[in-house]
């Protein structure tokens, strides 16, 4: 089974998601989204795929997130996406993608559902 996953080594539950990914015997292609994020049509794709919006994608209490004003309900999905591709930290975490689907993991044993 191939299975991928974005990454922050700085995040504890993206840090125990790839630990279980790797307990079940599996090596995951890892993407470490804060040194690489996705392109534009990475991120339409992987919420398409996730039947999400940037919005519902969005970490709310980085600081960024503030001082962007995000909050701003009238900020277009476009600012939004622009906005997590700038400062990744935005983005939440950990994504995992499988050939049974794609899915923000949280909490933790949601990637169970994946493998």
């Amino acid at each position: 089974m191939s299975v991928m996953i974005y990454h922050n080594n700085r995040c504890s539950t993206s840090r125990a998601v790839l630990d279980i990914i790797r307990e079940a015997g599996i090596e995951p292609i890892i993407n470490d989204y804060m040194k690489t994020p996705p392109s534009h049509e990475e991120m339409l794709a992987l919420l398409l795929a996730m039947d999400m919006s940037p919005r519902q994608l969005l970490r709310t209490k980085e600081r960024v997130y503030l001082s962007l004003n995000l909050d701003d309900e009238k900020k277009t999905d476009r600012e939004i996406i622009d906005a997590m591709l700038a400062h990744p930290e935005l983005i939440e975490r950990p994504i995992v993608v499988t050939e049974k689907g794609i899915k923000v993991c949280r909490p933790k044993t949601r990637v169970l559902e994946l493998l």
